[in-house]
């Protein structure tokens, strides 16, 4: 996830953004908490759940909604 937020130059307002564009919720807190380090006391570990959500939501953000079929 560290590597997905550099690559792409995202903020933490940015990555709340697109994670609400599939409707999942994530504080600014939550993201600070897994992006810190491994040994740090708040150090929370990136779930299945919130990676996909927002790699869904990335989609949508980069190409746009999908078009009705």
């Amino acid at each position: 996830m560290k590597k997905l937020r550099v690559a792409l130059k995202l903020r933490d307002d940015e990555i709340v953004e697109i994670c609400a564009l599939v409707d999942f919720k994530v504080t600014k807190s939550e993201l600070g908490a897994i992006f810190r380090n491994e040994d740090h006391a708040n150090y929370k570990e990136c779930g299945d759940q919130f990676l996909r959500n927002f790699l869904n939501g990335l989609v949508i953000h980069l190409r746009g909604p999908m078009p009705k079929k």
